[in-house]
């Protein structure tokens, strides 16, 4: 008997970006872990897949971890979602991962959606080499990274809530002057949109939009 978990990303706004394999392992699963089950019902509902779903989110995982692995050693078929995207990636799924590989368990994660790679390359920055950050620090430890990311050569990826997107750029702009940055929004939805140009710049484009949905900062290395 193999022991395996699936991680499988879902789609980041269109739910037409989900692989058939991703559709067919949800359906032959024993139970999904999903981040917010409400939102992981949708997808459920639009491609008919009755698997059960289990709440496991960074409230919970350290309290779920063994009961999962315990499911899957005594053979039950277990994948994991995050509410949209690829599971790990800024959201839940390393600590069960790593506890995973400890106990011997398979891991295969599918390829799919994430924001910070189509954000990157349609950003028309260099994309040969760059950094990954996701959501920086609400406080501590924040402006010291702020600094370090302004001295970097290479491109920047940087995650950010509709409620401080106004405060990083802000920030940004204190610490970096007039870099060049390129801001995306509801990346894959209806109103996806993209702000190109020099902070200060950026900054008056978002003001006059409404400001909601998730948002990708691609910042300029220095030159």
């Amino acid at each position: 008997m193999e022991k395996v978990i699936h991680i499988i990303p879902t789609p980041i706004g269109n739910l037409e970006d989900i692989t058939i394999r991703a559709i067919q392992l949800l359906k032959d699963s024993d139970l999904v872990l999903a981040e917010d089950t409400r939102k992981t019902k949708k997808l459920f509902i639009r491609y008919e897949i009755p698997t059960k779903l289990s709440s496991y989110h960074m409230f919970n995982e350290h309290k779920k971890i063994d009961s999962v692995i315990n499911l899957i050693n005594k053979g039950s078929k277990i994948s994991l979602v995050s509410d949209a995207g690829t599971p790990g990636i800024s959201d839940p799924g390393f600590l069960l991962i790593r506890e995973c590989i400890k106990n011997n368990i398979n891991v295969i994660c599918l390829p799919g959606p994430t924001a910070c790679i189509p954000a990157l390359i349609q950003s028309g920055l260099p994309c040969n080499k760059f950094h990954f950050e996701g959501f920086l620090p609400l406080k501590k430890g924040r402006k010291k990274l702020l600094i370090e990311i302004s001295s970097r050569k290479n491109t920047t990826i940087i995650y950010e809530s509709p409620h401080r997107i106004l405060k990083t750029l802000n920030d940004i702009q204190g610490l970096f002057g007039e870099r060049d940055i390129v801001v995306s929004k509801e990346l894959t939805k209806i109103y996806e949109s993209n702000y190109r140009g020099s902070v200060s710049s950026v900054i008056k484009e978002i003001m006059k939009s409404k400001i909601k949905g998730e948002f990708v900062i691609i910042i300029n290395g220095e030159k």
